[in-house]
């Protein structure tokens, strides 16, 4: 196995959107750091049910309309 090739692999404290925090291990930053989350799966509208990401260009509509008399 060649030397010096793999990333430092260290214990990193990540924050989600709610303020809960927890420890894990990355190759993100340096031993310690902080990863605070914009988006998370308690605040993500594909997780919570939400719908104000879904059909922004009107895809979801077109398919409806499309296989409307399918089923």
């Amino acid at each position: 196995m060649k030397a010096d090739i793999h990333p430092d692999y260290h214990m990193i404290t990540v924050v989600m959107t709610n303020g809960t925090e927890y420890q894990t291990r990355s190759t993100y930053g340096k031993e310690g750091d902080r990863l605070v989350l914009d988006v998370d799966s308690s605040s993500h509208p594909a997780w919570t049910g939400g719908t104000s990401t879904l059909d922004r260009g009107g895809r979801v509509s077109r398919f409806k309309d499309k296989f409307k008399g399918f089923m």
